[in-house]
């Protein structure tokens, strides 16, 4: 027994011999050029892909600079450049007017869209109601629906309305989005409830937490969906096919329609007024890049 105390206090009592700790190895060369080679190969995908995705954008702006009778070139750059297709485009349709409707349309829709989206995704996250489960399942149901679907019954109200060849007729329709509203809805159901808790004991009511508290902090989410939402908007072509019937209340897509006759394609033109319209978007797009993408990450790449 002795023995064995006398062991433990020599083992206690024996000084430590602290090592230092190694220094982690260097990758191997070979590695690490094979980690450069890697990297390179990716930019270079990336850099073909992006100029697969730009070239016909490209074309576009190229083929409206060139002559009437240069109009099929196939060189990459024009041999000579001019305005004519587009002076053109400006005296056979009222394209400024068009661009303006289409401006016009895709802010309201926008602006309501995230309005109604804000109320009822606010009730489908916050209030528990009888049926909430089922309605809201109606909502992603509606979602699924094409606007194919419903255009005609929408045609026969809006006719019955008086409202054919209006502006007010191509906005009357998309009052509400199931999209908006199934986002935000999503977005609000994560939003930390001991904020809203100290924001009822401090007496605020809902409308006052939705726009104060709750809105505040969903901008990311908000921003995102306008962007998608205005663009959807703005590439809208079937509804205004069916309800236009003058070019002053029609949308800049039917006026890109019209150089496409039984007589044959004004491809001048047609690329201007192209270009032209694909102005506001391409600067959207270039100020509120990050926002775009992650609209489309968010929204699943409709």
């Amino acid at each position: 027994m002795t023995t064995d105390v006398v062991r433990a206090e020599r083992v206690l009592t024996k000084p430590q011999v602290h090592t230092r700790p190694q220094p982690a190895a260097k990758p191997r060369p070979r590695a690490r050029t094979r980690s450069r080679l890697d990297g390179a190969a990716g930019h270079l995908v990336m850099v073909l892909l992006s100029i697969v995705c730009l070239f016909p954008v490209y074309w576009m702006v190229v083929t409206s600079l060139r002559p009437a009778n240069a109009t099929f070139e196939t060189s990459i750059w024009p041999t000579s450049t001019s305005l004519d297709n587009y002076v053109y485009a400006l005296q056979a349709i009222p394209i400024l007017r068009m661009l303006g409707n289409t401006l016009l349309i895709a802010s309201v829709v926008t602006v309501i869209q995230l309005f109604t989206g804000l109320l009822a995704a606010y009730a489908f996250a916050r209030w528990r109601f009888r049926g909430d489960k089922l309605v809201y399942s109606l909502v992603a149901l509606t979602w699924l629906v094409p606007f194919q679907v419903v255009m005609i019954p929408n045609y026969l109200l809006i006719a019955k309305m008086g409202l054919l060849d209006s502006v007010t007729a191509l906005i009357l329709p998309h009052f509400a989005s199931a999209l908006a509203i199934l986002l935000l809805a999503q977005s609000m159901r994560s939003f930390p409830r001991e904020v809203i808790e100290a924001a009822r004991m401090d007496g605020a009511r809902s409308w006052r937490i939705l726009w104060e508290v709750m809105m505040p902090n969903l901008r990311g989410t908000i921003a995102s969906l306008a962007i998608l939402i205005f663009i959807s908007t703005w590439n809208e072509y079937f509804w205004p096919l069916l309800l236009s019937r003058t070019p002053a209340n029609s949308v800049v897509q039917i006026g890109i329609q019209m150089f496409m006759t039984t007589e044959g394609t004004a491809w001048g033109p047609l690329m201007a007024a192209s270009t032209m319209a694909s102005l506001p978007i391409l600067f959207i797009y270039v100020v509120l890049q990050r926002q775009v993408i992650q609209s489309f990450m968010k929204s699943g790449i409709r």
